[in-house]
């Protein structure tokens, strides 16, 4: 008998006296905790990914490619990567090398680049929470785990939401789905914090207005 025979059949055997037309017991979750404006959304978002030591900035939509172009100048960053459907106009103002999003880039190549920039599916206020699912605007998933330096642009309030399950309407569940709160980051036995193990090292997040 193989492992899985022997958990279904302890299943099987804890489930024999329950009767067949009893109702599944459920949870009544909440779909957010308070009640919010939109604005005060997107308050909660900045400062949680604020509290996840994500850099966030704030901007009107006709201020994005000179912020971006100021955020990588900062960074001095040299070549950035491009998702093949990120709006032209945000990268207008940079003088960096493009890297466009390829299937033949290795991770050798992107571990070259010095930024990326993205665009996101959803962000989740209460969790602090940025959702990438592979869109044309945010390309594919390691070209946001490998580059040390990942500037992704949210647009608010549109593209925020206040808990996860509102987030998961909004998602396809069959697409690569990537949940970043924050750098990456882990510690060992001793709580030693590390960033940039198992992607950037520096999260910073552009909350865009209008």
């Amino acid at each position: 008998m193989s492992s899985r025979e022997r958990v279904l059949g302890r299943v099987r055997r804890a489930l024999a006296d329950v009767p067949d037309d009893e109702a599944p017991v459920t949870r009544d979750y909440l779909r957010e905790h308070g009640r919010r404006t939109a604005a005060e959304t997107v308050e909660l978002l900045a400062e949680n990914l604020a509290d996840y030591r994500a850099i966030v900035h704030r901007c009107a939509d006709g201020q994005l490619p000179d912020l971006l172009m100021r955020l990588l100048a900062a960074r001095g960053s040299r070549s950035v990567v491009v998702p093949p459907g990120l709006p032209p106009g945000w990268l207008a103002a940079v003088d960096a090398t493009r890297v466009h999003d390829r299937a033949a880039n290795t991770p050798q190549d992107l571990d070259r680049v010095d930024s990326v920039v993205t665009g996101c599916a959803v962000a989740v206020a209460e969790t602090g929470t940025i959702v990438l699912d592979g869109s044309p605007d945010q390309g594919r998933r390691r070209v946001t785990l490998v580059p040390d330096h990942h500037v992704c642009v949210v647009r608010v309030p549109d593209q925020v939401v206040s808990s996860v399950p509102q987030a998961l309407e909004r998602l396809d569940p069959t697409r690569p789905l990537t949940w970043t709160s924050g750098p990456s980051a882990t510690s060992d036995i001793e709580l030693d914090r590390v960033e940039g193990v198992h992607g950037p090292r520096t999260l910073e997040v552009v909350l865009v207005e209008g």
